[in-house]
């Protein structure tokens, strides 16, 4: 498959992602709308990212549990954007450890089919491991070697950022957390902040509850533009990191455009203090629809992630 994103059209009708600066060595810019691959199943996750480079993606966020990564390569050797545009992977819970770290890596590589990943993450602390620590080292080292541009972590609270600051010297430029509107941590964001760490949300829009509550349906009629675009946008006006997933093409492009400020040419706009407060306010530390970081023990095992229905 390949849909000839390079092709004259194509490029008349593409949107571009704002780039938010990282605090790493190289102060790197990152998209700050990706495209997410959770859930999609491979047999689509090829087609569905083809079709959100050709819109104007140029961030794929996919994972080693996600079992994906090899369609996402394929979608990007056909398309000819293979070390063109941003790619995050993922270390598994079962790949853990300083060696394991390493040959978990080489395959994620592989299957992705670049020389460099731009930003590679630890899934998930998984305290009950305890690996986390020297996780984090290899990760340094590969960047040190070239390997990873940006190396990162998911679902680190405070207590697992301090651990890794203190035990290498070094914070990462990103944590990955679920974030959305009645989900939206302020504590572990403020920490984030602190240390000069971007948050990067997953969920980004919640459920439905989300989507429904008062604060995000009056901006959504006051700006006319949907509920999903008015939490996209909170997420970008305030300096997060958003991978929205879809496998629908208008959707895609729908949630592209949000991420735009009112200066965009195509559809941006931007949410006044009043409304940002409002959806701030919604918070409640018990809406996540997520695991707990702090106990969550799963693999990430193929077996695993197929018993949970995450494949």
């Amino acid at each position: 498959m390949n849909r000839g994103i390079m092709g004259e059209q194509t490029q008349q009708s593409q949107l571009q992602s704002p780039e938010l600066t990282l605090n790493d060595k190289t102060c790197t810019a990152i998209p700050q709308v990706g495209f997410g691959t959770f859930q999609i199943p491979p047999e689509d996750t090829q087609r569905a990212v083809e079709e959100a480079l050709e819109i104007g993606y140029r961030h794929i966020d996919t994972a080693a549990a996600y079992y994906n990564e090899q369609q996402v390569g394929d979608a990007l050797r056909a398309t000819g954007m293979a070390g063109k545009v941003w790619v995050t992977t993922k270390l598994r819970n079962c790949d853990q450890g300083y060696d394991a770290a390493r040959v978990a890596f080489d395959e994620s590589r592989r299957k992705l089919g670049v020389d460099v990943i731009d930003m590679y993450l630890i899934h998930w602390p998984f305290p009950a491991a305890g690996f986390y620590e020297e996780t984090w080292r290899a990760l340094l080292r590969l960047r040190d070697e070239g390997a990873i541009r940006v190396p990162g972590v998911s679902n680190f609270l405070p207590e697992h950022l301090r651990a890794i600051i203190e035990d290498s010297g070094e914070a990462p430029a990103v944590n990955q957390v679920e974030v959305h509107p009645r989900f939206n941590q302020p504590g572990l964001r403020a920490y984030c902040k602190a240390h000069g760490i971007a948050v990067e949300a997953y969920s980004p829009l919640g459920h439905g509850k989300d989507i429904m509550s008062d604060p995000v349906q009056a901006a959504a009629a006051a700006h006319g533009v949907t509920a999903g675009q008015v939490v996209l946008r909170w997420h970008t006006q305030e300096g997060r990191i958003v991978i929205p997933k879809s496998k629908h093409v208008e959707r895609m492009r729908e949630n592209l455009v949000a991420g735009l400020g009112a200066g965009a040419a195509e559809g941006g706009f931007d949410l006044t203090p009043a409304e940002l407060a409002a959806i701030d306010a919604l918070d409640d530390p018990h809406a996540n629809v997520s695991a707990d970081p702090a106990t969550f023990t799963h693999s990430q095992s193929w077996a695993d992630q197929h018993v949970r229905g995450n494949i």
